[in-house]
């Protein structure tokens, strides 16, 4: 069988050969390695997949079974844009399965489409220059009440809402959502699988000159955002930016045109969220659970955010594999490979209460394993059993050894026991790597 392989070291696709068997990967009797699939009798349909009872927090209480029961007039398979919204929008919150055959682009007609009626970008520049603007103030006027409104355009049209009990599936090795943000809010139920995202432009940043010492450009749109839902599976899915990498766009003002926001945000009370086998790559603020300090946020999220990550591939990135807010994460067994311009994986927030064991850490060389680790809040962590380039590596000592100005605690308060299968971690990388990301679900 041809599955394709992210490869996580030169980051690109290629083709292998699997024979999916106990001998080559190994199976448990409730788990195969390479799928994450269980090894118990399922439908032949990989749309009709439910969450396997104890995988991660998503299998909590009811469990995740998306749009499984679906009726035969309730399963659609849509290759455009309309065709995605339609069927999201059909049947309210009863059972539904979406197939996504190849690859649909919210955003195929450009950005010019989003445009207000008299917005100019060169204009906008020139009226907000630093030279002539200054850095005390935020911009304000004309172009930038034209530019927001160009920003409220395309927002209406590039969010997607996915309803309750609901399954969206790939179909096939190249089927995915270009220029998408997937909204799964304030509902319950959700399964999506089998897609590679390419992260949403902002066809608009924001301009603000107040943004540290020099400004920033900020921008918006996440590739999938789980904001105060429960129960959602993401699997075997591949997060990107693709062919517009932040190496690619521009610099104005002395600073990068930024075009994306993150690949996942998990917010605003969202619970019982399970992300396995997935593919994070070539991206600077990748994940957060918890999107803020405030008074307001944490009256919100405190006790909720319960989130699993494993066998997730996280390659390519700058920050947040997540960065944590007040959840319960459990996140095990995981292949986290290290490039130029890597800042940190897991960082450490406000009432956060991370569980990071079992994972892998592959770090090119100059890159510190202090690093893995950032602490942006006082709040104490799990982190046992850990390899950093083939070595047993205690995450915390070596990072209170070398940053001691960031000195983290040890101990959680919990242990996770929602789990399938624990792979030893000197196994993770061949695993995760031959195993995660989209096109292998049939």
């Amino acid at each position: 069988m041809n599955t394709p392989v992210w490869h996580a070291h030169g980051r690109y696709w290629r083709t292998v050969t699997l024979r999916r068997t106990a001998a080559l990967i190994g199976c448990t009797a409730l788990v195969c390695a390479v799928t994450g699939t269980t090894a118990q009798a399922r439908p032949r349909d990989p749309a009709r997949h439910a969450l396997a009872a104890r995988d991660g927090w998503a299998s909590q209480g009811t469990g995740t079974t998306g749009g499984s029961a679906a009726a035969p007039a309730r399963v659609r398979t849509v290759t455009t844009w309309a065709q995605f919204e339609a069927a999201l929008a059909a049947d309210g919150s009863a059972p539904k399965i979406i197939k996504v055959r190849g690859t649909i682009d919210a955003n195929a007609d450009g950005c010019d489409t989003f445009a207000a009626p008299g917005y100019d970008f060169a204009r906008y520049l020139a009226d907000y220059d630093p030279a002539v603007w200054g850095y005390d103030q935020v911009v304000s006027g004309e172009q930038e009440d034209l530019r927001a409104a160009s920003a409220a355009r395309q927002d209406t049209a590039i969010k997607a809402y996915v309803p309750a009990n609901t399954t969206i599936v790939g179909v096939g090795r190249d089927a995915g959502l270009k220029g998408v943000s997937l909204q799964i809010k304030g509902v319950d139920n959700v399964i999506v699988r089998n897609l590679t995202f390419e992260s949403p432009l902002d066809c608009f940043p924001q301009w603000d000159p107040t943004d540290g010492d020099t400004g920033n450009w900020n921008s918006e749109y996440d590739s999938a955002v789980v904001h105060g839902a429960t129960h959602v599976w993401l699997d075997h899915d591949t997060f990107t930016d693709g062919a517009h990498p932040d190496s690619s766009l521009p610099t104005y003002f002395g600073r990068i045109y930024e075009q994306h926001d993150g690949e996942l945000d998990i917010v605003q009370g969202a619970d019982y969220v399970t992300a396995s086998w997935n593919v994070f790559a070539d991206h600077d603020k990748t994940i957060l659970v918890g999107n803020s300090d405030s008074a307001a946020t944490a009256a919100v999220d405190r006790g909720h955010l319960k989130v699993t990550f494993h066998h997730n591939l996280f390659t390519g990135l700058v920050e947040r594999a997540p960065r944590v807010r007040f959840g319960q994460v459990d996140s095990y067994n995981n292949h986290f490979v290290a490039e130029a311009g890597y800042a940190y994986s897991y960082g450490i927030g406000m009432e956060s209460q991370l569980v990071a064991e079992h994972n892998a850490f592959t770090l090119a060389d100059g890159i510190g394993t202090g690093t893995v680790l950032k602490k942006w809040k006082d709040a104490p962590l799990t982190a046992a059993d850990n390899f950093v380039n083939g070595v047993r590596t205690d995450l915390i000592a070596v990072h209170n050894a070398e940053i001691p100005a960031e000195t983290l605690r040890s101990g959680a308060g919990w242990t996770p026991v929602l789990r399938t299968r624990v792979d030893r971690p000197q196994a993770v990388p061949g695993i995760v790597d031959h195993g995660a990301g989209a096109g292998g679900v049939r």
